[in-house]
């Protein structure tokens, strides 16, 4: 029998790269989603076919009887994100992040799905790097570590480390539980907020002089395929227990100045790069451990980074075609 998924924030970034990947394997997918960061495009439009779409804001409680399925996984991904939202409205996003996730978490208590799926934050670990408390790459199992509690960027992690405390101690093996850290997760689709869809703006409006904030910051970015696809195996697995697991892809870890370069070979232009200083709360580094990803789930697929970066210059240039007819 097909598998019965319900995916919150199915209308979001990785949400509706999952709805793909669920779909193409037969499962009967429900998508939640308040449509307040997701959104209804050709691209959701054409999952709508195939999938119940039903719309509810998480900061309330899931009625008994919105959700009428007995389902074998729930794929919890709606949240606020991005360092300009965490940045305009902290308290905001903590309370919104905290309430959706409880409100998950008391609904499948009441209901048992068979899985329960958290999508959680590299930020979680960002804390302790900075403080040398954690090693780079950051393991899963290191403590949880706020170097500034009252600095707006922190409540992005706190919200996560929160509903990560939640769903692992809720469930009390009533259900199972996996917990997915994303390290940078990148591809179409993905909004405007983040790194490399800011540069591929500036490439696309022909900025010149090219400002790079952090030039000298790494990330580790991982395509959005590859993360899914880490996300659809990590919950087929046959612990019982919770599991806890990083998902990126530690071969991609590059500098900002390099990435810029490498979307300018890519676009074929030149502009001059003016150096800024970096975000306020930025980490230098950030890069995970993928041991444990490695020996639950081998021979993940890899996208090269090149290859990811050109399919989001060509699918931001077809969105901004769109837009300008």
């Amino acid at each position: 029998m097909a598998e019965c998924a319900l995916v919150t924030g199915g209308a979001g970034f990785i949400g509706l790269h999952l709805v793909r990947r669920l779909l193409a394997d037969g499962a009967r997918v429900t998508v939640l989603d308040d449509f307040s960061r997701g959104r209804r495009d050709p691209e959701f439009d054409e999952l709508t076919r195939d999938v119940q779409v039903v719309p509810h804001d998480l900061t309330t409680p899931i009625p008994d009887n919105l959700l009428t399925a007995d389902f074998d996984a729930v794929y919890h991904l709606a949240a606020m994100v991005g360092v300009q939202r965490t940045a305009a409205q902290p308290a905001k996003l903590l309370r919104t992040n905290i309430l959706a996730s409880m409100n998950v978490v008391d609904w499948c208590d009441r209901h048992r799905p068979g899985s329960l799926f958290l999508s959680s934050t590299s930020e979680i670990g960002d804390g302790g790097a900075a403080l040398g408390v954690t090693p780079l790459p950051t393991p899963e199992d290191r403590p949880f570590v706020l170097a500034d509690l009252h600095r707006p960027r922190s409540g992005y992690a706190l919200s996560k480390a929160v509903s990560e405390f939640m769903a692992l101690l809720s469930a009390q093996d009533r259900y199972r539980v996996r917990v997915a850290r994303y390290y940078n997760v990148y591809g179409p689709r993905m909004g405007h907020s983040h790194v490399i869809p800011q540069f591929i703006g500036r490439v696309l409006d022909g900025v010149d002089p090219f400002p790079v904030y952090g030039a000298h910051q790494t990330r580790a970015f991982c395509h959005v395929d590859d993360a899914v696809e880490a996300t659809y195996r990590v919950m087929r697995l046959p612990h019982a227990g919770p599991l806890v697991v990083n998902i990126g892809d530690d071969r991609h870890e590059i500098p900002m100045i390099d990435l810029a370069r490498r979307l300018f070979a890519l676009a074929g232009v030149d502009p001059e790069i003016a150096v800024e200083p970096a975000p306020a709360g930025s980490p230098d580094r950030r890069l995970p451990a993928l041991d444990r990803l490695r020996s639950l789930v081998p021979d993940l697929p890899h996208t090269e980074l090149d290859a990811g970066l050109s399919s989001m210059l060509q699918w931001y240039g077809a969105e901004r075609a769109r837009a300008n007819r």
